[in-house]
């Protein structure tokens, strides 16, 4: 461990340096006397002025005060709040660029935790990789004039920016937001407080299906019902016939969640539907759907096309969300067994699977650990293949070691989150080959990125 003697900067002062490398977020890196410093928005190869902001024994934070020497990849951001809001980490780069520079993270990973030598493959970009986000989530709140705002919370804080465009937005979502606050003023609808935990109207949620135009607004209120609502929702409607679905989520709790778990339909069924590939999928309010359908249609085609499934394979589909890769993969499998934890989403599988006329599918609810355990030894019922898509904590060693155990002949595994992928295909790599490791940008302009791998049984 250094000592703090040993520690070559000082916060307050100001240094010269070359940058090295990028990390996990994008940010630059560069070191001064062997001792790592962390600079966002430099690009590596750059030369530039840093201003020393924070000191750890093992690293510290910097500044970017001037690029001496420019990138060729640096370009200028075209977004009025970039600075400031912390969504889109990455507009400083050109686009392909970006694209590089996720392949180099989870490639940087498998070097640093694989015993296997597997080259990861070009990260799959977006042809238009503008508006694509197909669910909208903005804080309301009020300026320092005390006007109502929607927009984004500051880079961590919780301070709102006013967002009157955001480019990685649906238009039309962003559009209906202003208007929303524009009605809440009209109306005078109070907006919550953080501080003091009073105030209505908490947050504005807006999904949209990008190939059916239809539209779902769902109002977060600190309460049980909306001050003039009938007068709010004909105005709503009457100004976008787009709207299929308007809900009322109530949450009361003192929490950074965004969604509470009660909804109160106010108009239609409290649901849209979208088309992912060759299907019809219903979202509800709290039902997980991937934020970018473009990016997810090439996902799911490259894990399909990955596994290569025959009409003799069982699949089990774990964390399977509203069954969206599990009738992807019921067109060319026996049987697929979806498992998710979330009740309503399981709901809106089996809606989705009866609504495309799927007979080969089935979906559980329940935790994934338990169900696989209740499917495989009281059951009998033994996968072929395993798709996985867990959260960002990836894959609980018990269920690692009940897929080892069934020893499938092809598993795929889905993750939003390369650091527990490689993780946990660490624990995998003795059993099976890593056939592809495949990052997809779902999420442009960021430095996040969905993640494929397929692995075959040695």
């Amino acid at each position: 461990m250094r000592l703090k003697m040993d520690i070559p900067v000082k916060k307050n002062e100001e240094y010269i340096v070359n940058i090295i490398d990028n990390g996990f977020e994008g940010e630059g890196i560069t070191k001064i006397d062997g001792f790592t410093i962390f600079v966002p928005n430099a690009i590596k190869g750059e030369e530039v002025k840093i201003l020393i902001v924070k000191v750890l024994t093992s690293h510290a934070y910097a500044k970017l005060i001037e690029i001496i020497k420019k990138s060729e990849n640096r370009i200028e951001p075209d977004c009025a709040t970039y600075k400031r809001c912390g969504g889109c980490n990455l507009r400083h780069l050109s686009y392909d660029a970006t694209l590089d520079l996720k392949q180099n993270i989870v490639q940087n990973l498998v070097k640093k935790n694989l015993k296997s030598c597997v080259n990861v493959n070009k990260t799959w970009g977006m042809g238009n990789p503008y508006n694509y986000r197909n669910k909208l989530q903005y804080p309301v709140g009020k300026d320092k004039n005390g006007n109502i705002i929607v927009g984004v919370f500051a880079n961590r804080t919780h301070e709102i920016i006013k967002t009157n465009e955001c480019l990685i937005q649906n238009k039309k979502a962003n559009e209906i937001a202003k208007f929303i606050v524009q009605l809440a003023k009209k109306y005078d609808i109070s907006v919550y407080d953080e501080n003091n935990q009073q105030g209505l109207l908490r947050h504005i949620v807006i999904k949209t299906g990008i190939r059916t135009n239809e539209i779902m607004v769902i109002l977060v209120i600190n309460g049980d019902s909306l001050s003039y609502q009938e007068n709010f929702l004909n105005e709503l409607k009457n100004k976008y016939n787009e709207i299929e679905s308007i809900v009322l989520n109530i949450n009361k709790n003192n929490t950074n969640v965004i969604l509470g778990h009660k909804n109160i339909n106010l108009l239609g069924d409290g649901y849209i539907k979208d088309i992912l590939g060759d299907y019809y999928f219903r979202i509800s309010p709290l039902s997980f759907y991937q934020v970018n359908p473009v990016q997810a249609e090439a996902l799911y085609n490259i894990a399909i096309e990955g596994l290569n499934i025959t009409k003799q394979d069982v699949v089990f589909d774990l964390y399977c969300g509203i069954g969206t890769i599990s009738i992807f993969a019921s067109k060319y499998a026996k049987k697929v067994y979806g498992v998710e934890i979330v009740e309503q989403a399981i709901k809106d599988a089996k809606w989705n699977s009866e609504f495309n006329k799927i007979e080969n599918t089935e979906f559980i609810a329940g935790d994934t650990e338990k169900v696989i355990d209740d499917l495989i030894n009281n059951k009998k019922i033994i996968p072929n293949i395993v798709i996985v898509d867990p959260p960002r904590k990836g894959l609980d060693r018990n269920t690692i070691n009940n897929i080892i155990k069934i020893h499938p002949k092809k598993i795929a595994y889905i993750s939003c989150n390369p650091a527990t992928l490689v993780r946990d295909l660490a624990y995998l790599e003795d059993m099976y080959k890593i056939e592809m490791i495949q990052p997809v940008d779902m999420f442009p302009w960021t430095s996040h990125s969905e993640v494929i791998s397929v692995l075959k049984l040695k």
